[in-house]
């Protein structure tokens, strides 16, 4: 694609400048959809300039995801990476989005085997064969981005790497359906299909969402869902793919801590999850972990 200047030639063949033809059609367009989404969804189209704001914040998210892989090992504490995690991102003149928000009391949720989302870091040391979700959100000049991986302690069993393996693919289906002119009910209905027919299911009770001005904002992203239905992704839209992927059943249980979402049969959860904005190229990833 060829970048078009201001003051070029209009490309439909106007014979104006493209300032004073399509472009402004063009800007004009874009505001109508943002108030038409703000009015109808309470969807806050995002501009350029915030995009690029989010994707610092993602930056600095997945070199956290990255400092953390260096600490998950047998015998480490959930609690020391939640410290290393505060101070990592207090380090780089972010803030912790976790801590406090809605009485949250940690900087991170760490979730480990069963456990769903949501889970307190606490005296817990991993142990050899754990499979262990670190969810990070950070704040960056006033701008948040969300991420998690599910990390492999030492050798786990095969069930266990069949599990990380199915959500991680899940999160790739569903980032293939993030695509102007697709629907939300597109994402949930690739993630789905796939984890089903591979034995698995999928959490309903928990969403992915809009971030970037907030850390949750409408809309509201399930990873289970109809091809079709939906609200119409649209240029502007960020939000996280983020499905939480079961080995039994989908039910879940909320703890007396009133945080911790833990599998109703005990078996074991994964999950990932990734920023993703909607460009009118398709899907552009703004927390890119490998």
């Amino acid at each position: 694609m060829v970048k078009i200047g201001r003051n070029d030639p209009c490309p439909c063949g106007s014979g104006k400048k493209y300032k004073k033809c399509c472009m402004k059609a063009q800007q004009e367009s874009q505001e109508n959809l943002k108030d038409l989404y703000y009015k109808r969804y309470k969807i806050r189209l995002k501009e350029e300039k915030d995009l690029e704001e989010i994707r610092r914040a993602g930056d600095l998210v997945v070199r956290t995801l990255d400092m953390v892989a260096d600490l998950v090992r047998p015998g480490v504490s959930t609690d020391s990476i939640n410290q290393r995690v505060h101070e990592f991102t207090v380090d780089h003149g972010a803030v912790p989005a976790p801590l406090n928000y809605s009485g949250f009391p940690k900087s991170v949720c760490i979730s480990v085997n069963e456990v769903i989302c949501h889970g307190i870091p606490g005296e817990y040391e991993l142990r050899e064969g754990d499979i262990v979700n670190v969810d990070v959100t950070s704040r960056l000049n006033g701008y948040y981005a969300d991420a998690s991986k599910t990390f492999k302690v030492g050798q786990v069993s095969d069930e266990a790497a069949g599990l990380v393996d199915v959500a991680h693919h899940c999160l790739e289906r569903g980032l293939g359906q993030v695509a102007p002119g697709n629907t939300v009910g597109d994402i949930g209905w690739a993630i789905q299909g796939y984890a089903e027919k591979r034995g698995c299911s999928v959490v309903r009770e928990m969403v992915g969402h809009g971030v970037g001005f907030e850390f949750h904002e409408p809309p509201q992203v399930p990873h289970f869902g109809e091809k079709g239905n939906g609200i119409i992704l649209v240029p502007g839209m960020v939000f996280t793919v983020e499905p939480m992927i079961n080995l039994g059943g989908r039910e879940l249980k909320v703890l007396e801590d009133k945080w911790t979402a833990v599998t109703k049969d005990g078996s074991l959860s994964a999950q990932f999850e990734k920023t993703v904005a909607v460009t009118t190229q398709g899907c552009d990833v703004l927390t890119p972990w490998r």
